[in-house]
């Protein structure tokens, strides 16, 4: 599953935007689970548990319901990797937080629907409907460059929206989904701040990253 930017390939060209990733909050929890209870399984059968193409329908939707309006950079694992130039994303306003929270309702419909097909009643693989979505939204200059055939995005912004992934957030809201925006791109994108919760994070060589916390469920 893959899908290419609609960018042509030129030399390293910067730029800045909107920087998206959407992860789902328990991937590797699960599929590990899915793996104990099936390895033996796994190891003789010529088809994967069911639980694998799922979480494949899962990442489809995700990625169906950001491109457009984002550009899909690359799948991460269990993450969507997603951008947009400051020119090409038209959404400001509550319009922003909508986009993440329309997505997340299609997620929440697809794991429903997975739970209700899955054949397998045993309580790794039932571990499904225990996902969650969150998302992190910066505004940042990045370098785009070719390698490998393929458009990377690179530089500090991009590494700080992949640092925010790991955060204290939890803490705060739970085990709920939820969109990190930064204040950067609450600035930029003119994110209203009500039925938000103010936050930091701090990481080594990044300045104290002020944010906002929007729960989703």
């Amino acid at each position: 599953m893959s899908q290419q930017s609609d960018v042509k390939m030129s030399g390293p060209r910067a730029t800045r935007g909107v920087l998206l990733l959407a992860d789902i909050s328990g991937y590797t929890g699960f599929l590990q689970a899915v793996a104990t209870a099936h390895g033996a399984e796994m190891a003789t059968m010529t088809e994967l548990p069911a639980a694998y193409p799922l979480m494949t329908t899962l990442l489809d939707g995700i990625v169906t319901q950001l491109v457009p309006p984002f550009r899909l950079s690359k799948l991460e694992g269990d993450a969507v990797f997603a951008y947009a130039p400051e020119d090409a994303f038209e959404h400001r306003g509550d319009s922003v937080v909508e986009v993440m929270r329309g997505c997340y309702t299609a997620f929440q419909e697809r794991r429903d629907e997975a739970v209700r097909l899955m054949f397998c009643d045993c309580a790794a693989c039932h571990g499904l409907q225990s996902l969650e979505l969150k998302f992190v939204l910066h505004w940042g200059n990045y370098v785009v460059q070719a390698i490998a055939g393929h458009e990377e995005l690179l530089g500090p912004d991009v590494t700080m929206a992949h640092k925010l992934l790991k955060n204290n957030v939890s803490g705060v809201v739970g085990c709920s989904a939820y969109v990190l925006v930064t204040e950067s791109a609450t600035q930029q994108l003119e994110v209203p701040r009500q039925d938000s919760v103010a936050h930091t994070e701090t990481f080594d060589h990044y300045p104290t990253i002020e944010a906002n916390i929007f729960t989703l469920s």
